[in-house]
């Protein structure tokens, strides 16, 4: 068994030979193994520990969101070559301590409502999160990795980047490359990598709570040994991680591989796929026992019904939510961050027009009193 270190004291930029936050074909892998060899890599926390257990709400607005998502990375697994796909088994994965969850000006699914900061650190012991900031809550961990991903080809970076360059002209919301923060912070992974921030056809940051111990990651190869990596660690989410953070954690998981020869092309993937041969979490939470609910529908608030907008429906669904949790006694902040790691967003028909319906399912057992 192979193993990657690092030293949780020090950001990624310092310790440079054990992981990168960007994607590209020309960073070196810093360990091989042979498929079916298990590999154990110790991950930082999503912001690479900017978010420590002494920062308060300050410290929210000096994030370097340059350096978010440090990977433990590039894995070269031996026998992959372009066209085959990587299965990636979950072994295990152990949570660090501690772990947060913040809300972050100009990032989530309603950050046009939450403009300030909100931070909530949260203790991980005997299988549950507790927080100070959010009392008679205790969210049951269901860990998994926020971020996996084999590397893109030249080709792939230069045509996602185009595509989404296109799409910041239209007025998307992305983040295109950019040097700074990098790691690697020189050379071509710096200045043309693809930021890590959305997911993509190579994998990356899909946020798939269900990816659990006992998971398999089925990912289309593009490059010579595959170059996995992984991080953003989550001790527990809600399906939609709406205010832009789970419980994030640094992790130490174990993985394994296997490579199906040519099943990128004769499976035409357009992207990742994944399995679980048993619950993801305990059965009581993956369904769940016990639970409160709020439906969302694509009206707007003057009235207007914009058919068939899942969008709407679902950012609706998410408002009422809030609005039942408030008339419980939460404020608006404490019931976004309950939204973010404990709330799933469930499409529930897109079939009845008008009016699809998404709503949100919250466990009720998460509160203690």
């Amino acid at each position: 068994m192979k193993s990657v270190e690092i030293d949780r004291s020090k950001h990624l930029k310092d310790e440079p030979s054990t992981g990168h936050n960007r994607f590209h074909p020309d960073i070196e892998p810093i360990v091989s193994v042979d498929e079916g060899e298990e590999v154990v890599l110790a991950t930082r926390d999503g912001v690479d520990g900017q978010l420590g257990p002494s920062v308060s709400e300050a410290g929210i607005a000096g994030m370097d969101a340059g350096a978010v998502h440090p990977l433990t990375g590039p894995v070269f697994v031996k026998g992959a070559r372009p066209g085959d796909v990587l299965e990636v088994e979950f072994l295990d994965i152990l949570p660090q301590p501690h772990a947060f969850t913040a809300i972050i000006p100009g990032l989530g699914f309603l950050r046009d409502v939450f403009t300030t900061p909100f931070l909530v650190h949260w203790q991980i012991r005997d299988g549950w999160a507790t927080s100070p900031k959010l009392p008679r809550v205790r969210i049951p961990g269901a860990p998994f990795m926020g971020v996996s991903a084999v590397a893109p080809s030249h080709a792939q970076v230069r045509a996602w980047s185009a595509r989404e360059q296109e799409l910041l002209g239209r007025g998307g919301f992305v983040f295109p490359p950019d040097a700074a923060g990098a790691v690697p912070s020189r050379g071509p992974a710096a200045t043309q990598g693809l930021r890590t921030l959305p997911p993509r056809e190579n994998g990356g940051n899909f946020d798939v709570k269900q990816l659990t111990k006992g998971s398999k990651l089925l990912l289309p190869v593009a490059v010579d040994g595959a170059l996995f990596s992984t991080g953003d660690g989550h001790f527990a989410q809600g399906d939609g991680e709406v205010c832009v953070t789970a419980v994030e954690m640094g992790a130490t998981v174990g993985v394994r591989f296997r490579v199906l020869k040519g099943a990128a092309g004769s499976r035409a993937m357009r992207g990742p796929r994944f399995s679980h041969g048993g619950y993801f979490a305990p059965p009581e939470w993956a369904a769940p026992r016990g639970f409160v609910a709020a439906m969302g529908m694509p009206i707007r608030d003057d009235g207007v019904n914009d058919g068939e907008n899942l969008t709407l429906a679902c950012r609706n669904a998410l408002l009422n939510m809030i609005d039942l949790l408030q008339d419980r006694g939460w404020s608006r902040e404490q019931a976004y961050a309950i939204c973010s790691v404990a709330v799933d967003l469930r499409i529930s028909n897109v079939v009845d027009v008008p009016n699809y319906v998404v709503s949100a399912l919250l466990p009720e057992a998460i509160f203690t009193g």
